[in-house]
């Protein structure tokens, strides 16, 4: 049996330059990490894929947890994404789609994944998705990507990641990897097809700035914050300036990589997407300031980062207005 796709070693595994200390956000969400590590390891380029970025917006609540399209993966890598349904044990549905030649994202509790010592594991039942490569049930093994690499589980962590389902037990959300039709584009056709869906997720982009109506109600969370232990501030800030400042920073890196790569104009509205992801990367060291009980002026900030959507938006409005 097939038990391991791409034959992957998770010590010399080399991260994607996307993750990489460097970065301001060095990772995003773990759907959008994954796929940025799955995609490297099939030596595909993640970055082209990053054109719905552009559609950033603020959800009333929080900023857009922002995922790669399906359509878009087929599109530019002809990665077959489809829901897996689970009416067996998960083990089972991975082992027999990775037998196949496929992968698995699944839905797991971090708390058993020993890439988040530190935080998740083993202290806290936290929910992401893993994306599985390689499974072997016999020894009780697994190889997964999530966030800012591809990691290895064994033991305990491997029987606690596949608890037993019962007619109480609702099943984790899951998804498989059909990878029998995979193409790799010549280049001037990948920076076509990337433009295009650039072109096509601008335009879906909000018709007002979303920094505007996210400004208004930062007050009101602010003072529930300040009730609140710092547990919440940590999932506020993840569902609010960590989304939405990772993919300010991504929807830069897109389009200075189809500048680089002869797409012009469009690389002059890169800029202010950056400066868009640096100040809520400092409005969230602020946040956590006030969050403990301190005084901190939000407004220049909001400024910014009102400012830097209208600039870059109206960059490439121009652009593809000329």
């Amino acid at each position: 049996m097939n038990r391991d796709v791409l034959r992957l070693d998770p010590t010399t595994h080399t991260r994607h330059p996307l993750h990489l200390d460097e970065r301001i956000w060095t990772e995003t969400n773990c759907y959008v990490d994954l796929w940025i590590e799955l995609l490297h390891a099939l030596e595909l380029d993640p970055v082209a894929a990053m054109g719905f970025t552009l559609a950033m917006d603020f959800e009333a609540e929080q900023w857009n947890f922002f995922k790669f399209p399906l359509a878009d993966l087929f599109d530019l890598y002809r990665i077959d994404v489809q829901e897996l349904a689970i009416w067996r044990p998960v083990e089972w549905h991975v082992a027999e789609q990775i037998a196949a030649g496929r992968m698995a994202i699944v839905e797991v509790d971090s708390f058993y994944l020993p890439d988040t010592a530190g935080t998740a594991y083993r202290a806290e039942h936290v929910k992401t998705s893993i994306g599985i490569q390689m499974l072997d049930p016999d020894t009780g093994r697994l190889g997964y990507f999530h966030n800012a690499g591809y990691f290895e589980l064994t033991g305990d962590d491997y029987a606690g990641l596949f608890p037993t389902l019962t007619s109480t037990t609702l099943p984790p959300y899951a998804e498989l990897i059909k990878l029998g039709r995979l193409a790799r584009l010549a280049p001037d056709e990948l920076v076509r097809r990337a433009a295009a869906l650039g072109r096509s997720h601008f335009a879906r982009r909000p018709a007002d700035n979303p920094v505007a109506r996210y400004r208004k109600r930062f007050p009101n969370d602010l003072a529930w914050l300040s009730g609140q232990e710092m547990s919440a501030f940590h999932l506020y800030a993840f569902a609010t300036l960590r989304q939405c400042g990772a993919c300010a920073e991504l929807a830069g890196t897109f389009l200075e990589w189809l500048g680089c790569h002869g797409e012009r104009g469009v690389a002059d509205a890169a800029p202010a997407f950056m400066r868009f992801a640096e100040s809520a990367k400092a409005m969230q060291f602020k946040l956590a300031r006030a969050a403990a009980g301190r005084q901190v002026d939000f407004e220049p900030l909001l400024d910014a980062m009102e400012m830097s959507w209208d600039e870059g938006m109206n960059r490439l409005q121009a652009h593809y207005d000329d």
